[in-house]
């Protein structure tokens, strides 16, 4: 399969001609995709913009319940099939669609950033760590596997099997419209579940388009079922009983609401919640190498990233020095589209994020902080989402900037005199998803690693991302649930253990016996 533009253009163009055109002129409406063929539905729509134009691109049909419901029956009927569809089609199915992504990231980044507006190079970045589960999950036959004792007592066996739970419900945030689905719908998908993914509404294409890849990977229709929608949609998920488990990423009131409703109604859930990650840079941290880091994690993908690094803790004297380099830095950057190659950062998602996150810097003074550098002063041509980078310091807990998650290229200094005050700060802090130490003593680094509350540790890293080998989580109020996403722990999730006792005796071995069991 060649990746030109040629091929592309023709796919594009196909994907118009078959998709439902937005009355209100806006361009193209966004349909489902059930039981292996784009679907229409109700009248409700939402609209999907362009960030960097700031106009509205696209709309994006809402799914009632009723719709929901009639995928969610399309899974239930697709599931005892692909149920018993042999391990090691499954795996071939998960190498094709990894050959077409990876020939296709270029198409699938131009949609991530027509619809999000992260630089393309961040969108393909994105392709390619929802491609590391991908490669994970192809490797099913191991990861299936269960457990087998000969002669667990006299002529008694027993082995532990894996099955899938049955249909599965994906929710996923609109930061990472093709990694976090990629995350979730592969893992439920290997090991033999059938899926609606509902994405967000902001940046729903990616979805659909992946959704199709699969479909010419050989993945039957149904097992892989993509809903838009808002609450309504996500209700139905929730509460209906055919729905066995739930994936979620996203706020943390929200994610406590998906736990606590999944629950009330029977259903196995995980749910990804906010953040507030630190990095703690000590005095003998290579200082020019922690700027780097730091401008890097704080202001990638416009901070619109749950592993961002938000909150800057400065241990001893190294805040004024740290921030002369960072000043600098930030006066380098270059912000705009995020089709342009020199853009290094795009604009936020929609208007409402847009005012939401200015709205932390311009009431930063008056809780107390310092504006070193105030990003909302910052001139842009056009109507698009942006915004610049912006760094406060001399933040202290209890104020809005500090406790609450902003998602935007905001970079919050906290100044501390030692070790164990950034070690208690981080520690009462709610949340808990990531966090990084700079420093070159190992002794410090293996003590922090030791003592830090916190689900995924990063040393002179500052986005510790697991690879796909392990399972990404955080722990407090950043992760509702007992099991983390993707690697390992997503097959804990997806797959119920089975456990099966065998005995074949002899006819003159038959007896009753009323006492409990004993080997």
């Amino acid at each position: 399969m060649q990746n030109t533009k040629q091929d592309a253009e023709t796919r594009a163009q196909q994907d118009a001609e078959r998709g439902a055109q937005d009355p209100r002129g806006s361009g193209e409406v966004i349909e489902h995709f059930i039981d292996g063929a784009r679907r229409g539905g109700s009248e409700r729509t939402a609209d999907v913009y362009n960030p960097a134009t700031g106009q509205v691109a696209k709309q994006v049909l809402l799914a009632s319940a009723e719709e929901v419901a009639t995928a969610v029956e399309a899974a239930e009927l697709a599931l005892p099939a692909w149920r018993a569809t042999g391990m090691s089609k499954r795996s071939a199915i998960m190498f094709k669609v990894e050959n077409i992504i990876r020939e296709r990231t270029p198409e699938l980044a131009a949609i991530i950033t027509a619809e999000h507006g992260k630089v393309l190079s961040d969108a393909a970045g994105e392709v390619a760590r929802g491609l590391e589960n991908v490669q994970f999950c192809a490797g099913l036959m191991h990861h299936m596997k269960g457990e087998f004792l000969e002669q667990a007592a006299t002529g008694v066996d027993v082995h532990q099997t894996r099955q899938p739970v049955g249909v599965v419900a994906c929710i996923t945030p609109f930061n990472f419209p093709a990694m976090v689905p990629l995350w979730m719908i592969t893992t439920a998908i290997a090991a033999g579940n059938t899926v609606i993914l509902k994405p967000s509404e902001r940046d729903p294409s990616a979805a659909v388009w992946i959704a199709e890849a699969f479909a010419e990977a050989g993945l039957p229709p149904g097992v892989l079922n993509v809903v838009h929608g808002d609450k309504v949609a996500v209700d139905e998920l929730l509460t209906n009983p055919l729905v066995k488990a739930v994936s979620f990423v996203g706020s943390t009131p929200i994610a406590k609401y998906i736990y606590e409703t999944s629950a009330a109604n029977g259903k196995r859930v995980q749910a990804l919640g906010g953040a507030k990650n630190h990095m703690v840079v000590m005095p003998d941290a290579d200082l020019d190498g922690a700027a780097d880091a730091a401008i890097s994690a704080a202001y990638g993908s416009a901070g619109e990233r749950c592993m961002a690094v938000s909150v800057l803790v400065t241990v001893g004297d190294v805040a004024d020095p740290l921030i002369d380099r960072l000043k600098e830095r930030i006066a380098g950057l270059t912000i705009g589209d995020g089709t342009d190659p020199a853009s290094e950062m795009g604009p936020l998602i929609t208007p409402q994020a847009l005012e939401r996150v200015n709205g932390y810097v311009t009431g930063a003074s008056a809780e107390g902080a310092s504006v070193v550098v105030d990003g909302t002063t910052q001139q842009f041509e056009g109507e698009g989402f942006f915004t610049g980078v912006s760094l406060l310091d001399h933040v202290k807990p209890g104020m809005k900037v500090y406790d609450e998650e902003i998602f935007g290229p905001v970079l919050s200094v906290v100044r501390v005199d030692t070790y164990e005050e950034a070690v208690r700060l981080i520690n009462t802090n709610q949340f808990a998803n990531g966090v990084a130490v700079f420093t070159r003593d190992g002794k410090t680094a293996r003590q922090f690693e030791f003592e830090i509350e916190v689900g995924m540790v990063g040393v002179n890293v500052p986005i510790p991302v697991p690879i796909g080998a392990f399972s990404f989580g955080g722990w407090k109020n950043s992760l509702f649930g007992d099991t983390h996403m993707y690697g390992p722990e997503s097959f804990n999730f997806y797959t119920r253990r089975k456990l099966v006792t065998t005995r074949w005796p002899e006819p003159s071995e038959s007896q009753i016996n009323l006492g409990f069991p004993t080997h």
